[in-house]
């Protein structure tokens, strides 16, 4: 089950980093349509970030849910860690939806937008680490 739980890990980390750059992606490219420039590498390099994203996001949820049958349910800080989980993944397929939106040419919202919607992540990420180590309940 440990070389579970490292390819777990590993794919988690791969995956968040794709959930904490995407929406940078989002800033850069709103800023410069802003500012008039070429935004079609921006678009291009968003949508492959959200796909590769998505294949990692697969095998995290793939090694996750191996390890919660092989440990069992071990106390409600786990279901509480699911829920965060879910709105992870809510939050990733959003992030998704504006990809292909930024794909098209057509992504609304500013920048200052898009960095404050970076930061919901970082929130979730959070409670989801509290929930995983600490188990307060």
């Amino acid at each position: 089950m440990l070389w579970i739980k490292t390819l777990h890990i590993l794919c988690v980390m791969a995956w968040l980093a794709g959930v904490f750059y995407l929406p940078r992606i989002f800033v850069n490219f709103a800023e410069a349509k802003a500012a008039g420039e070429p935004v079609a590498r921006l678009a291009g390099m968003g949508f492959r970030l959200f796909r590769f994203a998505t294949i990692l996001m697969a095998f995290a949820i793939l090694f996750g849910s191996i390890l919660w049958l092989g440990y069992g349910v071990s106390g409600r800080w786990l279901h509480w860690k699911l829920v965060f989980v879910l709105l992870l993944l809510v939050y990733h397929f959003v992030c998704g939806r504006m990809a292909l939106r930024m794909r098209a040419g057509d992504l609304p919202g500013s920048p200052l937008f898009f960095r404050v919607f970076n930061e919901i992540s970082v929130l979730i990420v959070f409670v989801i680490l509290v929930f995983a180590v600490v188990k307060p309940v």
